[in-house]
């Protein structure tokens, strides 16, 4: 496995960490991080990153997604279609990126030929937030226009707008995907799908800046300080608090392997540390190792070799059904909150394309190679005009 993490510097580092068998401490396994590699690509600090089965994708405030192999361990190219700081990076499996940036425009990626399938202007101020549902069906995102929206991935289209009293920065789906938290300054509101209605409120005693589902119902919370909490995200409860670093926690997240349930936090104060999850989420979690960067780091993932364990959760995603989506027509409990559907961005006629719903034609403006099945194309386009250039000349 291998800890990435971005910085305000530019840089993005990686760490090999291999648990080891220690005889000496009962045949417990020692984890151990070594500098692997360090990737300066960008020109200015790293806003963003996203791992999968082979890639590591960084954003930047010089408004680029730069391309990781770490297979290879080479760069692989860089993705120039945003007019803004890229905000947020998510991979949905092997097949599919999508991104967010401070255009509020939100793109979907081919991540196998790196073409740009689709680009929505999403959002009239910034896209600061996305997630996609478990199911890869829908996707949610906030932005500076108070808003809180619903994408439709089948059809790649809007699906609900709902509006809110303030702008939200972070919004997260659980892992079963039953329900969902949107992040606004210190205040954490919890919605469920089948109502889309804030089922309950958190309150973090000072901004948060990352949230992250260690499981359906636990919440763990960072933010502008140097401690993690986990709530019961039922019960609105704090379950327990432990101190991880000296600085505020700028990122957090979570992995399964055999035996070991890991959540993995990045500071300001250059420190990133590898904790083992209790069975008992009542428990604080145990110190598995750390690493200085001495760098002010600002984003963070983990990449796991084995496709199987990038799986956050072995859970079963709730499916989303559009008897739930349209309960959410009616809901005004909350005075100011309104849902209304939005006019479909694409045309109607639109044939259901699996995750996206759209053709693999690459938007107008992304910078990508061209493929050999076209090159080829334009070869026996030229020889064919050469040949009736011959004819016509005869």
């Amino acid at each position: 496995m291998e800890l990435v993490a971005g910085c305000y510097e530019q840089v993005l580092f990686g760490f090999a960490v291999h648990p080891e068998s220690n005889a000496s401490v009962g045949h417990e396994q020692t984890w151990t991080p070594v500098a692997d590699f360090t990737h300066h690509a960008h020109t200015a600090s790293l806003s963003a990153v996203a791992v999968n089965s082979r890639f590591v994708v960084t954003g930047s405030k010089d408004e680029t997604i730069h391309i990781y192999d770490m297979k290879k361990k080479i760069d692989h190219g860089s993705l120039v279609h945003h007019n803004g700081t890229i905000t947020c990076l998510k991979f949905h499996g092997n097949r599919h990126l999508i991104s967010g940036a401070e255009d509020g425009v939100i793109c979907v990626w081919d991540a196998k030929k790196w073409e740009c399938l689709k680009s929505i202007k999403a959002h009239r101020g910034h896209v600061t937030f996305l997630s996609i549902h478990p199911s890869g069906k829908l996707a949610l995102s906030v932005g500076t226009d108070k808003t809180l929206r619903t994408w439709n991935l089948v059809e790649g289209r809007s699906a609900f707008i709902k509006n809110i009293k303030q702008n939200a920065h972070i919004v997260e789906w659980s892992p079963r995907g039953e329900k969902y938290v949107v992040v606004i300054l210190n205040n954490i509101d919890v919605y469920r799908l089948d109502t889309a209605s804030v089922s309950g409120i958190i309150t973090s005693e000072k901004r948060v800046s990352s949230v992250m589902f260690v499981s359906e119902s636990v919440l763990a919370v960072a933010g502008d300080e140097e401690v993690v909490r986990f709530f019961d995200t039922d019960s609105l409860t704090c379950l327990c608090e432990f101190k991880a670093h000296e600085n505020r926690v700028k990122d957090m997240f979570s992995f399964e392997i055999p035996g070991h349930h890991v959540i993995v936090t990045a500071s300001s104060d250059g420190f990133i540390k590898m904790w083992k999850l209790k069975q008992d989420k009542k428990v604080p979690p145990s110190l598995l190792c750390e690493v200085n960067t001495k760098a002010r780091l600002t984003c963070l993932g983990v990449w796991l070799d084995r496709v199987t364990d990038t799986k956050e959760s072995q859970l079963p995603a709730a499916e989303p059904s559009v008897s739930e989506e349209e309960q959410s027509k009616g809901n005004k409990k909350e005075s100011g909150d309104t849902v209304q559907e939005e006019e479909r961005q694409s045309k109607p006629n639109m044939k259901k394309r699996g995750l996206t719903g759209v053709s693999n034609k690459p938007t107008k403006g992304s910078s990508q190679v061209l493929t050999k099945k076209r090159k080829m194309v334009e070869k026996l386009g030229k020889k064919k005009r050469k040949k009736e250039k011959i004819r016509m000349m005869q």
